[in-house]
């Protein structure tokens, strides 16, 4: 099935490129962006964007790597994101500190 016409990428580019990435680092996170920079196809109108992204999500590989795969359980128990909670912290060292 054809998922952008634009620039004629597939569902098999798509899991193709998502495949070739995981070989190569198990631990890569699959973005629309690094699929399309995979298949050397930038994108064009964005029309595709939805189909793309439901097109990634039920691959026959939409594994998320370990370390952020219970992430957004993470964040909703504290209600805060670690990187916003890490990032506000080292403002805080910077303000002290000065």
């Amino acid at each position: 099935m054809i998922v952008c016409h634009c620039r004629n990428i597939s569902d098999h580019d798509i899991h193709a490129a998502i495949d070739w990435m995981r070989a190569a680092d198990p631990e890569t996170l699959a973005t629309p962006g690094k699929v399309r920079r995979a298949l050397g196809k930038p994108a064009d109108c964005g029309g595709c964007t939805t189909l793309f992204l439901g097109t990634m999500r039920n691959g026959p590989n939409p594994e998320m790597p370990m370390h952020i795969r219970d992430l957004r359980e993470a964040t909703q128990e504290t209600g805060t994101c670690k990187a916003t909670a890490r990032s506000s912290n080292a403002s805080t060292v910077r303000s002290a500190a000065s």
